[in-house]
């Protein structure tokens, strides 16, 4: 936990309640001054029956039964209060900050003082840092006399690998080192994001000339830079805003750089009005249950306050998930426990609320049945998200319907103005296809494998039934890496020669 941003952020959502702390302490200090009441004059009474007449040993107990009734009466006024120091995060967003990779390409970074190279050494710690990062939004830019995206932002690190070994100083269109134009790019691409995200330079020097230029920072929340170099001792300065790394042997520098990313999105989200406080309310339930179990013990138990707390506590909920655990979180927070550990078909089973439902569904590859869900919501995000479970489901035409839906609630949905346009060029071109040709053979697709839109009923159904004899042999990604005659550091020399050229992607 990082304690900077928690005691910034740190409140209660109800502190009125804390005045029931009041009558607490009024009851424990009548209490206790009764027991500190002067004793009587007994000098009337002889020694020896005065010893045979008094009660032994509880005058020499100091911690009593109202200590912990009133002890355990102040955690459930605590927790009745409300005290948070993060927002809910909203669950189809991803839960770390956005993050562009900044590569510097130059024949500097072939040096050998760090095994095996530099730059392989860099290709490895982005390796590592998107295993870290799964499931969060990442995008590479490669940089030396000129600066490329090799992949925008994206949540599969499956889809940066091949990428990432093809970047050798050959496939740069220029010698030099333009940063500023990587971090022009870098910044485009934040820009577009929901939250404020940051960018990783990973790189051998940065004179000053350069430093200066990357002072002035928009829209980012975090910046870091990850030297190559032997010397870790003495790095070049970086901008006030930005953290420099050494790179280490192991994956400390990779960690550090996460947290410090994690951090950012914290405070990020304490920045979002738009998304609710959690309730930390039920952190003070486990201490006061604990205490409770001292009612057990002889000379301790106060019937009715014992009868009191276990009753709050052990309501029943109005169904049932995993048993005892049922006294303690309702299903949604038993639902949110699974979701965060990322077991969504668990979490779409414990979930009451149908928008997490949905969401949970939808994270866990059952695309219809979260359809389904959010269809019965009349919330523009819940539309948003039944549109791109029908798209990933590849029923085209009803993620249209799914995002002009969203639209209609809300027409300034950033997601559904993104993806409506293109669900509409996919539903075209499906249809188009199957206008060309019957079989699809012209577009170098099969109708029995592509087509499954077509309501406007352009071009025949016509369907092939393959023999197994003919059936191709469906590849793996490895495999079918391996035949493609062009290698990746090919294709990204041409493309960057294109780009620089003045060409478009």
């Amino acid at each position: 936990m990082n304690w900077g941003i928690f005691l910034e952020a740190f409140h209660l959502l109800r502190p009125w309640v804390l005045v029931a702390l009041l009558p607490v302490a009024w009851i424990w200090w009548q209490h206790r001054r009764k027991d500190t009441r002067a004793k009587p004059d007994v000098a009337l009474i002889a020694p020896h029956l005065m010893e045979a007449l008094t009660v032994k040993g509880d005058e020499d107990r100091r911690f009593r039964p109202i200590d912990l009734i009133c002890l355990v009466l102040c955690l459930l006024v605590l927790g009745a209060s409300g005290p948070t120091w993060n927002r809910i995060p909203e669950p189809f967003a991803a839960q770390t900050a956005p993050l562009v990779v900044v590569m510097q390409i130059t024949p500097s970074m072939t040096e050998t003082d760090i095994a095996p190279s530099r730059l392989e050494r860099a290709k490895h710690k982005v390796t590592d840092l998107l295993q870290l990062r799964a499931g969060a939004r990442t995008s590479l830019v490669a940089y030396a006399g000129t600066a490329h995206v090799v992949v925008p932002m994206t949540e599969d690190p499956g889809v940066m690998q091949p990428y990432l070994e093809g970047l050798l100083p050959e496939v740069m269109p220029r010698d030099g080192r333009d940063i500023s134009a990587a971090f022009d790019l870098a910044q485009s691409m934040l820009e577009r994001e929901d939250i404020p995200g940051g960018v990783l330079f990973l790189l051998d020097d940065l004179p000053a000339a350069d430093k200066a230029t990357l002072e002035s920072v928009e829209n980012i929340a975090a910046m870091a830079f990850l030297f190559l170099r032997p010397d870790t001792q003495s790095l070049p300065e970086v901008p006030t805003s930005a953290t420099a790394f050494s790179v280490t042997p192991d994956n400390r520098d990779i960690t550090q750089i996460e947290a410090a990313l994690a951090s950012a999105y914290a405070r990020a989200q304490l920045a979002d009005g738009t998304q609710p406080w959690q309730d930390r309310g039920a952190i003070f339930v486990w201490p006061a249950v604990f205490l409770l179990l001292f009612w057990f013990r002889r000379g301790f138990a106060v019937r009715w306050t014992a009868i009191v707390a276990f009753a709050m506590l052990s309501t029943p909920n109005s169904a049932s998930a995993e048993g005892w655990i049922d006294w303690f979180l309702t299903p949604d927070q038993q639902g949110w426990r699974a979701f965060e550990a990322k077991e969504y078909a668990r979490a779409a089973d414990l979930f009451e609320d149908p928008y997490l439902r949905g969401v949970a569904l939808y994270r866990s590859g059952q695309y219809e049945p979260a359809a389904e869900a959010m269809s019965r919501l009349d919330t523009a995000e819940a539309a948003f998200i039944e549109g791109m479970a029908h798209i990933k489901s590849q029923s085209y035409r009803d993620g249209v319907r799914g995002f002009e839906r969203a639209l209609d609630i809300d027409p300034d949905h950033a997601g559904a103005q993104q993806n409506l346009p293109v669900s509409r060029r996919i539903v075209e071109y499906v249809e188009s296809t199957r206008e060309q040709s019957d079989t699809g053979e012209e577009a170098g697709i099969g109708a029995d494998d592509v087509v499954f839109d077509n309501e406007a009923a352009r071009g025949a159904d016509t369907e092939i039934a393959a023999t197994s004899e003919d059936a191709p042999e469906l590849l793996s990604t490895e495999q079918w890496m391996n035949t493609v005659d062009t290698r990746t550091g090919d294709f990204l020399r041409q493309r960057f020669l294109f780009e620089t050229a003045g060409g478009s992607e």
